[in-house]
């Protein structure tokens, strides 16, 4: 603090950069939604084959991911072995796979504004996947709050003028397999001692991702493409693409390195809330009074949650603090008694 309790400059630059970073984040993250939105959506640009373009992000990443890494050095590189890749790493490419095909598959048949509001599950599932899996203790007032956001998106769900059958299972599947996989890396990973950046995490699970997803491509998509001139890839548009959902990346890559996770779910609520208004007043989907209502509801139980998530995790943080205090106390009382143990035998010769 300065004279008059102003902030001083270094503080005052933290604050804008942190709120830069935020800002890039929302806009990049609303900006792939919604060009994913118009590339797959038959009304817009009418390319409707999600495991193509799933691939093609991923083939991006994958050369970008390993040029930064291996040429230009921008991150260092997380070395491990065979067995790790093959055991952890492998896993947890195939879920990613399957669960980006199912979300931009949900793209084809759900609205922008109503598939934000399903993603208000995540909490949910993540948590009873972590209960299922022995990562987190089951409590009763947490499943509460699971069970009020699964009713706040269910009641938006009801409200749903497109309800669409097919395309709510895609978005749920892509959810559960979603919240399988941050479970899996906090197994499989976190528990290891290896902990992947957003670049890293690209140069491992992408090339995998585009193995696995290639599967269902030459089963389901390649038949079709081959005999119509979708077949032929418009460079500037998947380029550009491409690169935003790159760029994504390396946004999360700053927002939480340079702030925290918390900031980037809190920033995850305001890019919502904005997908929906621009979902509702440029693209012009329906959005009922139910639906926010239902969205309302879920919203206040992901709030709670994630303020729970924070009071936990200041108080372990809190505990930490008191248990180093407690052995800086400890390590200068012995000290002490070691210097009045070595006076008294001075005094005594």
């Amino acid at each position: 603090m300065g004279k008059g309790g102003s902030l001083s400059d270094g503080v005052i630059r933290k604050i804008i950069l942190s709120y830069t970073y935020v800002a890039i984040w929302i806009f990049l993250s609303f900006t792939v939604i919604v060009y994913n939105k118009y590339i797959l959506d038959r009304k817009m640009y009418n390319w409707p084959f999600p495991v193509s373009l799933t691939m093609l992000h991923m083939s991006f990443s994958s050369l970008l991911a390993f040029l930064l890494i291996k040429v230009f050095r921008f991150v260092e590189p997380v070395q491990i072995s065979r067995e790790v890749y093959v055991s952890s790493v492998v896993p947890i490419g195939a879920l990613y796979s399957l669960s980006l095909w199912l979300s931009n598959s949900a793209y084809i048949y759900l609205s922008v504004s109503f598939i934000q509001m399903l993603k208000a599950l995540m909490p949910v599932a993540v948590y009873s996947v972590g209960v299922l899996l022995k990562r987190d203790p089951f409590k009763a007032d947490t499943m509460a709050n699971m069970v009020s956001i699964s009713i706040g998106v269910a009641i938006a769900a009801y409200g749903e003028a497109k309800f669409d059958t097919w395309g709510v299972t895609l978005q749920l599947g892509a959810v559960a397999f979603e919240a399988t996989r941050l479970v899996l890396i906090q197994i499989l990973l976190t528990a290891k001692g290896i902990n992947f950046n957003p670049i890293t995490s690209l140069y491992y699970v992408a090339p995998c991702c585009f193995v696995f997803l290639s599967i269902p491509w030459i089963l389901v998509e390649y038949p079709i493409l081959k005999e119509t001139s979708s077949f032929h890839i418009d460079f500037f548009i998947f380029g550009t693409n491409s690169l935003c959902a790159f760029a994504l990346n390396l946004a999360v890559f700053l927002l939480v390195g340079k702030t925290s996770a918390l900031t980037m779910n809190v920033a995850g609520v305001v890019k919502d809330w904005l997908l929906i208004a621009f979902s509702w007043s440029v693209i012009k989907d329906t959005v009922t009074p139910i639906n926010l209502f239902g969205y309302g509801l879920a919203f206040l139980g992901v709030a709670y949650y994630n303020h729970a998530k924070l009071q936990a995790l200041k108080a372990s943080e809190a505990q930490k603090k008191a248990a180093q205090d407690e052995e800086e106390a400890g390590r200068l009382l012995q000290d002490r008694e070691g210097d009045d143990i070595g006076r008294k035998n001075d005094n005594q010769s």
